[in-house]
């Protein structure tokens, strides 16, 4: 039976993927409420914005009032979370706004679930679901070895990590004191079409096309896992309609590489794919910089996604290798995407110094 979704955060790179995946391979109706900041775009929903199942909403987590209204009107059976302030070199800059949006802002949005919910008839009730999507980076600095699991201590070491570990812990709250029905997902570093350009993948890709350096923050020995967005957007959707109450699960891309061997790869793809490189350049490796690390930057996250795997079936199907052939294309082919969504607030500039 189609469910109608109420999705916060639906205009930005992980939403937006997860709109669309919504969309395009299910029949549920989805509500999409976006207070469109500097990352949020419509462009990356064009291709389903006039599908008679999805409605979009402009506004504010913090806005009770209005999110209680919203709720009202059109009765979800899922809250899906994702809105949230996400670039760590922002929060080093301008920690209020995250500690807004995304406590402040998560507060306001359960409060506004629990009372909605205890309107409730017995069985919508017993089908509601809230769904927390968080980071990874809440875990803190992995070390050389091991991975993080669902049972893995929190030590954030960032404004923003700390804001979404914040942000879980309330939704955890939530679920204990007052019995609202939730599930939580900690994801890795994702990647893929639509993404914002301050972010590693994109910029590199688009500082190369136009010459420019590529800034490598320390050694560029620092790992992550990669995941590709619409792998997550897969198992979002599985952890929200197939989890169990009250769990976290653990998205991973199962793609742990070093930051310099990420911005390499890139660079391999341009090379074999643009013939009219800027002057001066035969190689976009030669464009390759080292610069002064961000403070307080991890050196590894890595995700344990066994659980998500054994409970509820989900892997990824895309490598690391396929996906960022897959993106890389993508941004070639869709370059006035990535001109229009830079509105002169952001012009690739380096953050969080």
């Amino acid at each position: 039976m189609s469910k109608t979704i109420f999705i916060t955060g639906g205009a930005g790179f992980i939403g937006s993927a997860l709109v669309r995946y919504l969309i395009n391979e299910t029949d549920n109706t989805v509500i999409n409420f976006d207070k469109l900041t500097y990352a949020g775009n419509l462009e990356s929903l064009k291709s389903i914005e006039d599908n008679e199942r999805y409605h979009f909403i402009q506004g504010d987590i913090c806005d009770r009032q209005m999110v209680s209204h919203l709720f009202e009107k059109y009765q979800p059976d899922y809250i899906m979370h994702l809105a949230a302030e996400s670039h760590v070199d922002r929060s080093i800059d301008g920690p209020g706004e995250f500690i807004e949006t995304n406590i402040v802002g998560t507060y306001a949005l359960l409060e506004a679930a629990r009372s909605y919910y205890l309107t409730l008839e017995t069985d919508k009730k017993s089908d509601f679901r809230f769904h927390h999507i968080s980071t990874d980076e809440v875990y803190g600095d992995l070390g050389e070895t091991g991975l993080f699991t669902e049972e893995t201590s929190y030590e954030p070491s960032s404004p923003y990590s700390a804001s979404k570990a914040a942000s879980d812990h309330l939704v955890r709250a939530w679920h204990r004191t007052y019995n609202l029905p939730v599930v939580i997902t900690n994801c890795s570093n994702n990647y893929g079409p639509f993404h914002f350009p301050e972010k590693l993948i994109p910029l590199v890709i688009l500082n190369a096309l136009e010459g420019k350096e590529l800034p490598i923050y320390g050694n560029g020995k620092q790992i992550r896992d990669w995941l590709f967005v619409e792998d997550h957007a897969r198992a979002l959707y599985l952890v929200v309609s197939e989890g169990k109450l009250g769990e976290t699960y653990n998205i991973g891309g199962f793609n742990e590489k070093q930051n310099i061997e990420v911005v390499k790869t890139i660079c391999e793809h341009l090379n074999q794919l643009v013939n009219n490189k800027p002057e001066g350049i035969t190689d976009f490796n030669q464009l390759i910089t080292y610069v002064a690390d961000r403070p307080g930057h991890d050196e590894r996250y890595a995700i344990d996604a066994s659980k998500i795997h054994k409970k509820l079936g989900w892997q990824p199907l895309e490598t690391f290798e396929s996906g960022i052939k897959k993106t890389v294309q993508w941004y070639l082919s869709n370059l006035d995407w990535s001109k229009h969504v830079q509105d002169g607030s952001y012009q690739r500039e380096r953050l969080g110094k």
